[in-house]
């Protein structure tokens, strides 16, 4: 039943991610706050760090990665294949079709129509991940809802790539050393 279900939740949510594995975030989000307690928000959050070191599909890896924990190994495999199917149905239909196609005003429309709708997909799991990291709603003062080590880390990442330009990897490791010298 669990397999049955995780195969159901993340083909809806393959089927409506538009804009590559980021945008699966809020839906990852919306699913944490209804999922009764099996999967946080804290745990997205933590689920999208270890997803982001690993190689691969961000999107694929967090799937499998929320799969193994509610399912095992099964469970991971269902996920992440779920999450590809509906790609894999839609890639075969356009292959055939859009041949036939390709000069029609309605599919020109169409493909407009989808990349703002990415755009906003992106953002909002941008957004989400920014605030989930440095803010903590749970707080029992004032004062400790802003997460101050990660705003910092946050911010000095956010000078340094402007600044040096050097490749993401560096401020990845560089981060997660500072994580863990932390215990963030």
């Amino acid at each position: 039943m669990r397999l049955i279900f995780l195969y159901a939740t993340f083909f809806k949510i393959g089927l409506f991610s538009v804009g590559g594995g980021y945008a699966i975030l809020p839906f990852l989000f919306e699913l944490a706050d209804n999922s009764g307690g099996w999967l946080t928000i804290e745990m997205v959050g933590n689920m999208l760090a270890v997803s982001q070191s690993l190689p691969g599909a961000i999107g694929a890896n967090i799937s499998a990665y929320i799969g193994l924990t509610y399912a095992g190994i099964p469970g991971g495999y269902t996920a992440a294949f779920a999450l590809a199917t509906p790609s894999i149905i839609i890639i075969m239909i356009v292959a055939r079709t859009l041949k036939a196609f390709k000069e029609s005003a309605a599919i020109q429309n169409l493909f407009s129509g989808l990349r703002p709708a990415a755009a906003g997909l992106l953002s909002a799991a941008a957004f989400g991940a920014i605030a989930m990291s440095m803010w903590n709603a749970a707080a029992p003062v004032w004062y400790e809802y802003l997460r101050w080590k990660e705003t910092l880390i946050f911010l000095l990442v956010f000078f340094l790539v402007i600044k040096l330009k050097k490749h993401p990897i560096v401020y990845i490791l560089a981060a997660g050393v500072v994580g863990m010298i932390l215990k963030l």
